[in-house]
């Protein structure tokens, strides 16, 4: 289906990759892997004709369609629905179902058999496009990856980058391209729209190349993995794990055919020099140059998994309760997010908060810091230091600083030796140290604020997805990290891989109660597998038949008013849906603002710039609940009057 040969491709005079090849078959399921600077996105957009290859040939079969999310997305807007946005997936079907509006039209005036015809015939093949399901499946797709009915008819222009990026994935399943291609498709899903889209590309009819650092995701839904290493591709004929036992299988017997060649070549050099100068030998010591000159050399095996040993050090220990949540309510107008609910976190307790995005899992991790308002009571246990690390304190960086710099700033009294050890464990070696905060990737960043988190001294660490743009070295550096930490943490993470190894307890939030499993992540997922073979009857305290709800029907006065009363709603929809369009204008302008290097040389600025976009976000969410309670009610309204 598509083939690449001999590909190379040069940045300045670097060589991303060297006589490459790779071969994608139709329904071939390829995961693409490698360490972060490899070249894996590079290869995604060189196949997709964005990127011209130096030297080689990448052929596509004839007819081959190529669909390819990245993230250069996140910036696309629309004034339509997102229902809509997905929609655009059937173009030929929407052509047809134009064509067929424009006919219905001319037959109010004109009903000759030649319309009659036209018409019979545009339906046939609209019928056979499947046209009367297209608005089903692209519903279905798109609260698969979760999004609520209810926002379906809601102006792309209105979601967050991150959600933007879910439409268009929707789109390209949609789509249905013969090689579907998507770079890092998890950054922006929470962990049940995660399992929706596995389940989907198993069964998906087409190829997929996909680059991804959730090893659990590569796991289910690939079947050949690629590893982008030295400029090459290197295939193994399985998932994820499979790779990394074959590939470490692969080693062993490079490694000892390293070891045999260089013992061969010492042997040999031995040889020439114990005899170069007698003539009697002089043809077996030319013959044995000319043989070194000519072997293929047996490269030696780097290996680029890291053991990180941290030595953590507390000033003092937490007493055994850490925080303590007492019939706590949250909720943003009518949303509401927690009710009555009470929840303990016990000193060397490490929490896993998992769920859907929009249950309130960074509301409740704000809460247990204490910057969340709530009603009930929120108590801090006796001599805990917190450590909170989320994706804003990117953002707090000092651009300016050099990494070593930014970390001898974080206050924690650790030598330069030390702290170079801490930067050598987060993948910042030797001249690393020094590179300045403004050149660093966001996976760079992430690293450089883990590390001070990490050097904080604080023996309870809340962790608000912790492994976002990280690498799979480095979320398994991560782990290793966590294993060693002996105090207490709570993280809100969508990575399995992640989760597996560092938690003992799971939390989640499940009917506005904060709901506690106390065991690891795998016993979890079988207590809940049992739970859902359970028959839904014998889960209720009260099996007795309930009274049927009859439809409430409006007189005419009734009916009047519910019409007025629906107007209005509408009108205060309208007034929102503004203010949510300069919510977003306002937070670009604010982001712009502290991109800009020169805030970081004034810390007051820094610092205000900092607070102004917390308290906005803050706003945002409640007019974003605002919106979703009107949607609801506007909803009941017009059930009740049709």
């Amino acid at each position: 289906m598509l083939s690449i040969s001999n590909l190379s491709y040069f940045i300045g005079g670097r060589a991303l990759y060297e006589n490459a090849s790779l071969h994608i078959k139709p329904k071939d399921k390829i995961g693409l892997v490698g360490l972060n600077g490899t070249g894996k996105s590079t290869l995604l957009k060189i196949i997709n004709g964005d990127y011209q290859p130096t030297s080689g040939e990448v052929q596509k079969a004839k007819g081959t369609t190529i669909g390819f999310l990245n993230q250069d997305l996140l910036s696309y807007q629309s004034e339509d629905s997102i229902l809509n946005v997905a929609l655009e997936a059937f173009q030929e079907t929407l052509k047809l179902q134009e064509e067929i509006d424009a006919v219905l039209k001319q037959m109010e005036t004109d009903y000759s058999d030649e319309i009659i015809n036209k018409l019979a015939k545009l339906q046939d093949q609209f019928e056979a496009n499947e046209g009367y399901t297209i608005k089903a499946k692209a519903e279905e797709v798109l609260e698969g990856i979760g999004f609520n009915t209810k926002d379906l008819n809601r102006p792309l222009k209105t979601f967050s980058g991150g959600w933007r990026m879910r439409v268009m994935l929707a789109k390209l399943l949609l789509e249905k391209p013969a090689l579907l291609m998507l770079d890092e498709p998890t950054n922006h899903l929470d962990l049940p729209s995660i399992q929706w889209v596995e389940n989907y590309l198993k069964n998906y009819e087409g190829a997929v190349v996909v680059v991804s650092h959730d090893q659990e995701f590569l796991d289910n839904c690939i079947d050949t993995t690629v590893e982008v290493s030295n400029g090459t591709l290197t295939t193994y004929s399985g998932n994820y794990s499979f790779y990394l036992e074959e590939k470490k299988e692969r080693m062993e017997i490079q490694q000892n055919a390293y070891e045999n060649q260089q013992q061969m070549i010492k042997q040999t050099e031995r040889f020439i020099e114990r005899f170069r100068a007698k003539a009697t030998k002089s043809n077996q010591v030319q013959s044995r140059i000319k043989a070194l000159d000519r072997l293929d050399r047996v490269n030696e095996v780097v290996d680029d998994n890291i053991s990180v040993n941290f030595k953590f050090r507390f000033s003092q220990k937490s007493g055994r309760d850490v925080v303590t949540l007492d019939h706590v309510s949250k909720a943003y107008g009518d949303l509401v997010i927690l009710r009555d609910t009470s929840a303990r976190i016990e000193r060397g307790d490490k929490i896993a908060l998992i769920g859907a995005n929009g249950k309130g899992k960074s509301t409740l991790l704000r809460i247990i810091d204490g910057t969340e308002p709530i009603k009930g009571k929120r108590e801090q246990g006796h001599n805990v230091i917190k450590s909170f690390y989320a994706q804003h304190q990117l953002e707090a960086l000092n651009v300016d600083n050099e990494i070593l710099q930014e970390m001898v700033q974080a206050g924690s009294k650790k030598t330069e030796t030390e702290l170079r050890n801490v930067l050598g464990c987060f993948l910042f070696t030797n001249e690393d140290v020094f590179k300045k905060i403004k050149v660093l990737s966001g996976g760079e960043k992430s690293r450089v604020a883990l590390a001070k988190t990490m050097i904080s001294e604080a023996n309870f660490l809340l962790l608000d997805e912790p492994t976002n743009h990280l690498d799979m070295q480095s979320v398994n550096i991560l782990i290793q990290a966590m294993e060693q930490y002996e105090g207490t943490f709570i993280t809100v993470s969508h990575d399995r891989h992640f989760i597996r190894g560092v938690a003992n307890k799971i939390w989640y939030i499940e009917n506005n109660q904060i709901k506690e499993y106390p065991g690891t992540y795998d016993e979890f997922v079988f207590w809940k597998s049992q739970q859902e073979l359970i028959p839904a009857e014998s889960k209720k305290p009260d099996n007795s038949p309930k009274p049927e709800v009859k439809k409430r029907e409006f007189n005419n006065t009734e009916n009047l008013q519910a019409k007025k009363d629906l107007k209005k709603k509408e009108e205060q929809l309208a007034l929102i849906e503004e203010k949510i369009i300069q919510f977003e204008e306002k937070k670009k302008a604010l982001e712009a603002k502290l991109a800009d290097p020169e805030i970081y040389s004034d810390g007051q600025k820094l610092d205000h710039l900092n607070q102004e976009y917390q308290k906005l976000k803050i706003e945002e969410e409640k007019v974003n609940a605002e919106w979703e309670v009107l949607v609801e009610e506007i909803g009941q309204i017009q059930e009740a009057i049709s």
